[in-house]
């Protein structure tokens, strides 16, 4: 039995030989983040350093590259730039990882690894994944640490961790630099005045970086808005107007947030119309939340906030806030809830429009439609009149020739049809003339067949498909 010990016993210690060394070779040749940083701070020691860190959204990840890349383009010195790693550390490495050796699983320099984020512009911005700074400023070393912060592989946010000597000098570049980060994540470059939505899935095809997508919306300009003079009179009114004199309101101690609702019947223009208020208010960010991403809505809020001049966009929104009566769970509620809590607790200075849009006005919660406050006007979207009609058919068939028997012949035809229709229609009629001739001047005929495989072939669902429910029959 003592035999057998003492080969247990050897065993071990022959393991742990034998893992010291595999360790030894692993890490030969690798720079040690500790010794960068002890020769760096020399004379000053571990314990005379001061530990300083931030957290910030992942999703401002290119704003804050861009505050790093301002403050080192200036004063300061870079005496040595790497990027970090450490074995087995699930919740990120920290300054303090880097500063104190470790036997077994020490922080060691790695080149820096970047990834592509898509701000909308030309080209994408890189952003730094983790990294170190070895600095200098007014003869003074410090070190920054850049590195991501979660649990479980969930990366939560970016840390930021300032290492300066214990003194006055190293305080005052501590708090120096947060001010500089703090004020480029408030100034929002990179996203300010674009069409926004919020990602949780993973990269896209193109390889680059998600979390906050920059929408392209096609230009709509005011000549392509087709609706009554009533509704465009409300939303001068209410919107254009609206923003043009928030200074003059808030000198009167007046709220300048607003929300609005627009409903009406499906493809009679309520998102036309957003893409036309997205360009028009000029200097304003424009969120996109879709029904299944109002779990965000927090998050959409805060970068409101932040963004402000700010358009709030929430298609369908009777999908969230239908009438208490008809839901199904307390989930539903709970995201009700959330919804009328982010628009009643908005300050009044808040410089932030809601437009919510619906085809089922109602069934919407009355706490919602009828509570000024959170909805402040309700504009209709009705389905075109022959007037509308007759200016959509022109919209719709630029690039082609038609007459004005021709245009009069449909709008005879298209009572009580959707913009979206009318769209369609012109689509399907310059492919029948291609079939025909293709020389640019499109014909009764061609209308005509449109019209028939539009309203006739297809049935009553077909009717309901294109958005012409309203039409009585195939005559």
């Amino acid at each position: 039995m003592a035999y057998l010990g003492w080969l247990l016993v050897g065993l071990m210690v022959g393991a742990g030989l034998t893992y010291f060394v595999v360790q030894k070779k692993k890490f030969a040749g690798v720079a040690s983040v500790a010794a960068l940083l002890s020769a760096h701070f020399r004379p000053t020691t571990p314990d005379n350093i001061t530990i300083s860190k931030r957290g910030f959204p992942c999703r401002m990840r290119a704003d804050l590259q861009r505050g790093i890349e301002e403050l080192l383009n200036g004063e300061i010195q870079t005496m040595h730039f790497c990027g970090v790693r450490k074995e087995f550390s699930p919740e990120g490495v920290s300054l303090s990882d880097c500063i104190i050796e470790s036997a077994h699983y020490p922080t060691i320099s790695t080149p820096p690894e970047y990834e592509e984020i898509d701000i909308g512009d030309d080209e994408a911005i890189r952003v730094l994944k983790a990294g170190l700074w070895l600095l200098e400023s007014d003869s003074v070393r410090f070190a920054v640490l850049l590195a991501p912060a979660g649990h479980y592989s969930q990366t939560e946010e970016t840390l930021i961790q300032v290492g300066v000597p214990n003194t006055q000098e190293g305080t005052q570049i501590s708090q120096k630099f947060f001010r500089h980060l703090e004020a480029a994540i408030l100034e929002a470059k990179s996203y300010r005045g674009k069409v926004l939505s919020l990602e949780k899935s993973g990269n896209p095809y193109s390889g680059e970086a998600t979390g906050v997508t920059v929408h392209k919306l096609r230009a709509v300009t005011r000549e392509q808005v087709i609706l009554p003079d009533s509704t465009l009179q409300l939303l001068e009114r209410n919107v254009i107007q609206f923003v043009q004199q928030r200074e003059k309101l808030a000198q009167f101690k007046q709220a300048t947030k607003k929300g609005l609702l627009f409903y009406g019947p499906p493809g009679t223009g309520k998102t036309h119309t957003i893409h036309y208020l997205s360009r028009a208010l000029e200097g304003h960010t424009t969120l996109l939340i879709s029904a299944e991403q109002v779990a965000l809505l927090d998050e959409y809020m805060t970068l409101a906030r932040l963004l402000q001049p700010s358009i709030v966009v929430i298609e369908d929104v009777d999908l969230i806030a239908r009438e208490r009566t008809e839901m199904g769970s307390p989930c539903e509620e709970v995201l009700l809830n959330k919804l009328l809590n982010e628009m009643d607790g908005l300050k009044q200075e808040a410089d932030i429009l809601f437009l919510l849009t619906t085809n089922r006005p109602e069934s919407l919660e009355a706490a919602l439609a009828s509570r000024p406050g959170r909805v402040d006007q309700a504009i209709e979207f009705p389905l075109p009149n022959d007037s509308g009609r007759q200016k959509l058919v022109r919209l719709y068939s630029e690039g082609v020739r038609l007459s004005d028997e021709v245009v009069a012949e449909v709008v005879l035809r298209t009572e009580g049809v959707s913009a979206s229709f009318i769209k369609e229609l012109m689509r399907r009629s310059v492919q029948f003339h291609i079939e025909r001739d293709g020389t640019g001047e499109i014909t009764r005929e061609d209308t005509a067949n449109a019209l028939d495989e539009m309203l006739v072939s297809g049935g009553s669902l077909n009717l309901k498909l294109l958005g012409a429910a309203e039409v009585v029959g195939p005559e």
